[in-house]
């Protein structure tokens, strides 16, 4: 891993929720060690209030509805080429089937793609991603999942070295040029994606999947680990997001 990704990556991890409370419990233990009691009480405080926050239901669905509400699920009616799915995770498992070795996100995203190829003559499916610690890459790991479920071999293409948003808008590019294309990916990561394309002349036609969201009834929820998962997801988006507006303002 590059030395400058691996850094962003951990930069990331500390102001994202699961590192942000545990940065804040962290001081206050230190703290208290150095005898602060009233530095201590204060930063184990807010690390407790940061948890109770993003663990609350109603908290963590209002985060992701102001993503993934902003595009629509696709129509179906486009006359495309190409259908660009983004890469997600999976793991290095042999013994386990392909539908397990992919996480979540990424296999919604492989069958949206795939739909949407079925209902659209003459297109492409487009992969990319690369594989971090494992040795294959997402691209190749969805586009195995894509042949499987009988998309033909001729119709993928492949790329296995981009690492983030970014690079996976740069070597599509090589291939749509400004021609319109439909983006696939997670619906909270759609705002940020689009972004990221259209920023590089790209011609982007939304198609989210995976969505998050759900029917909250009330605000006062019992504290869950999956309301903080998701909260994780959000603020991810909203950093990416403002990081991508800043760059673009110093460029």
């Amino acid at each position: 891993m590059e030395i400058g990704f691996f850094f962003k990556n951990l930069i990331t991890y500390f102001i994202e929720p699961f590192g942000l409370i545990l940065s804040f419990f962290a001081l206050g233990i230190l703290f208290l060690f150095l005898n602060k009691n009233s530095l201590a009480k204060i930063f184990i405080a807010i690390s407790f209030c940061f948890l109770l926050l993003f663990s609350n239901s109603a908290f963590s669905n209002y985060l992701i509805q102001n993503l993934e509400n902003q595009y629509q699920k696709y129509d179906y009616k486009q006359n495309i080429k190409y259908i660009h799915v983004l890469g997600s995770g999976h793991n290095n498992d042999e013994n386990q089937p392909i539908s397990s070795r992919l996480d979540g996100a990424g296999i919604k995203r492989v069958i949206e793609g795939i739909t949407i190829h079925f209902k659209t003559s003459n297109s492409k499916l487009i992969f990319t991603g690369y594989g971090s610690d494992s040795n294959i890459s997402s691209a190749k790991m969805n586009a195995k999942l894509a042949m499987n479920l009988g998309v033909n071999k001729k119709n993928i293409i492949i790329g296995e070295k981009p690492k983030d948003t970014k690079e996976e808008a740069i070597f599509a590019k090589n291939f749509i040029g400004s021609e319109s294309f439909v983006l696939v990916t997670s619906a909270t990561h759609m705002p940020r994606a689009m972004i990221l394309f259209k920023s590089l002349g790209l011609n982007p036609i939304a198609a989210p999947t995976s969505f998050y969201k759900k029917e909250i009834n009330g605000y006062l929820t019992a504290p869950s680990n999956d309301s903080i998962s998701r909260s994780a997801i959000a603020i991810h988006e909203y950093l990416g997001t403002l990081w991508v507006k800043i760059k673009s303002i110093i460029n």
